[in-house]
């Protein structure tokens, strides 16, 4: 988050690189910044796994996709609640991972937003239709308001609960195991950070 995207401001490059020496599981970043392409790179030498993006905060999703790849990295799209799958059109083949947000962007303890459970059925339909054809994996993940009375719902789409997402619920521990950092400007300290990420992972495994 870079208080310009969305409200918030959170974490950067520095703490994902302070938190890949202590986890063997993917670093999963999820940017909700704008733009997009200038902080890629510092992520993926910082250590993330994948690298996912909100297609209205990139001039050419198509060139960010490639920059990701390019820089080592699986790559995600990210849909808000009110943005429409068709960007998935012509890139769906080009991607690691789809993330269906079902809260809109910024702001943790929010509600889940029905509709999405719709939108996760469209996209699951995407998704198979191009693994069928080419054999390419690709993940399917919800992040937002995921809790236990809403879980079994959610689960048989099926996708991956975010397990950054509200009120984390119990969930098989293979769902829980990604680990999404999200971005923070350059002034976040390494030694501050290294007190936060050793927190973060003891919440987390």
């Amino acid at each position: 988050m870079d208080n310009h995207y969305v409200p918030n401001l959170t974490i950067g490059p520095l703490v994902c690189q302070a938190l890949k020496p202590h986890t063997s599981v993917p670093i999963d970043v999820h940017l909700m910044v704008k733009p997009v392409d200038r902080i890629v790179p510092d992520f993926a030498k910082a250590g993330a796994s994948i690298i996912s993006f909100h297609p209205e905060a990139s001039d050419h999703v198509d060139r960010t996709i490639g920059l990701i790849h390019d820089c080592g990295c699986k790559a995600g799209l990210v849909f808000n609640p009110a943005t429409p799958l068709v960007w998935l059109d012509h890139v769906l083949d080009k991607l690691d991972l789809v993330l269906i947000m079902s809260v809109n962007p910024g702001f943790g303890g929010q509600s889940f937003i029905t509709e999405a459970l719709a939108k996760l059925r469209l996209a699951r339909a995407r998704i198979d239709a191009v693994q069928a054809r080419t054999g390419r994996e690709i993940r399917l993940e919800v992040d937002g308001g995921v809790k236990v009375d809403n879980i079994g719902a959610i689960a048989k789409v099926p996708s991956s609960p975010d397990p950054r997402s509200s009120a984390r619920p119990t969930m098989p521990r293979r769902s829980r195991r990604c680990v999404r950092p999200r971005p923070h400007d350059s002034s976040y300290g390494p030694e501050r950070a290294r007190v936060r990420v050793g927190k973060f992972l003891r919440a987390m495994l």
